[in-house]
């Protein structure tokens, strides 16, 4: 099976610089997995392109971030699953963490394009939780989860775990929503939900490039940052090739990892349903599983991507490894991201960034793929 660019329409990939604040080093890295897209796809690799230049055709796009209206991707001659490696969704805030929850109520503040009818099909397969875009609904959201335990706050705007904080009464609740500006939370809403103790996060996703497709699950670690505080260290994952069947079939005797990945699966089906003109040919699902208040075991559905992200450079491994080799059916693929100088890098794998990066000091990232002798298809 391979995903390749035909002769007759000869097409070449183009890396989109579109989120705004990239880092030095999130870019370097999103460059050169767009870069390993094209040697895969057997296409030619045309660089990286401004988002905001005018429209222009850019073959294959590798946008950095979900392209939020339909107008944008035609604008790159994007039209479905096949133009890109990435997401595109009709409204901005279906890109964002808001979607997961409900309102408070329904004369809550809404954006344009609210859809209802998508929070209720994931109510089962999320946390207890609320979205909301003024100050106001915010505190009232805040103060009804706050009768079953302490909930955490999230900037729909954060990346990577920042603009988070944790209230445990109605006083933290109150401080913590002062800090971002009304405008904020209005442009861009947050999301008030059930916070968790022991909390382990796995990533299930589906990825397609051409005729090749994979699924997968694993789980995320963190890393010490040259402050000593955790961050995001990479991610492991067991690759699978075809799509959620072959991966429920894959996680068997796993409750937990069935778990997660039904969990996904039910979220993806939900949106594609739900958000007109949708389209992804990657996602990835970070789904929590940890203790509540009461200290029951909950898991849920934290929050999607649409986008190139952290877990893509073993992805894209990944389906290396499947294309060279037809029989096999499972691979074990991770990214690892270290924030330290002299960073050694283990043989055979694919080196990122290694670097100073101004924002957050020095940082190693690369992807390494394993295979195993009982991953081969049967004859």
């Amino acid at each position: 099976m391979h995903a390749e660019c035909s002769p007759r329409d000869p097409r070449w990939v183009s890396f989109l610089a579109w989120r705004a604040g990239a880092r030095e080093h999130e870019l370097a890295t999103q460059r050169a997995i767009a870069e390993r897209l094209a040697a895969l796809m057997g296409c030619h690799f045309a660089g990286q392109l401004d988002a905001s230049a005018p429209a222009t055709a850019v073959g294959y796009a590798v946008p950095n971030d979900t392209l939020t209206s339909l107008a944008c991707a035609r604008r790159f001659g994007i039209r479905g699953e096949d133009d890109l490696f990435g997401g595109v969704v009709p409204f901005p805030f279906v890109a964002t963490k808001t979607i997961t929850h409900p309102l408070v109520g329904h004369a809550a503040a809404a954006p344009a394009g609210w859809c209802a009818e998508f929070s209720e099909r994931v109510r089962e397969v999320v946390l207890p939780g609320h979205s909301a875009f003024s100050l106001h609904d915010a505190r009232a959201a805040g103060r009804r989860l706050l009768q079953d335990g302490p909930v955490r706050i999230k900037l729909a705007s954060g990346v990577g775990g920042s603009g988070q904080s944790v209230a445990r009464d109605v006083e933290q609740l109150d401080a913590q929503l002062a800090a971002p500006a009304e405008s904020e939370i209005a442009s861009n809403g947050l999301v008030v939900e059930r916070n968790l103790a022991d909390v382990r996060t796995y990533s299930v996703g589906l990825v397609r490039v051409g005729a090749l497709v994979a699924s997968y699950f694993g789980t995320q670690r963190t890393t010490p940052n040259r402050h000593g505080q955790p961050v995001y260290g990479g991610s492991s994952l067991t690759v699978a090739r075809g799509g959620f069947d072959a991966l429920e079939r894959l996680a068997g005797a796993d409750a937990d990892m069935s778990h997660a990945v039904a969990l996904a699966r039910t979220y993806h089906s939900a949106a594609l349903a739900c958000f007109t003109g949708m389209f992804a040919s990657r996602a990835n699902y970070d789904i929590a599983q940890g203790r509540d208040a009461a200290g029951r075991v909950v898991a849920g559905v934290l929050e999607q991507s649409w986008r190139i992200g952290g877990a893509s450079g073993a992805e894209v491994a990944a389906l290396q490894a499947l294309r060279d080799d037809p029989s096999l059916d499972v691979v074990r693929a991770c990214t690892v991201e270290v924030h330290a100088p002299n960073v050694a890098v283990p043989d055979g794998a694919t080196l990122y960034f290694s670097g100073v990066d101004e924002h957050v000091g020095p940082i190693t990232k690369y992807a390494q793929v394993h295979r195993h002798a009982d991953t081969r298809a049967e004859d």
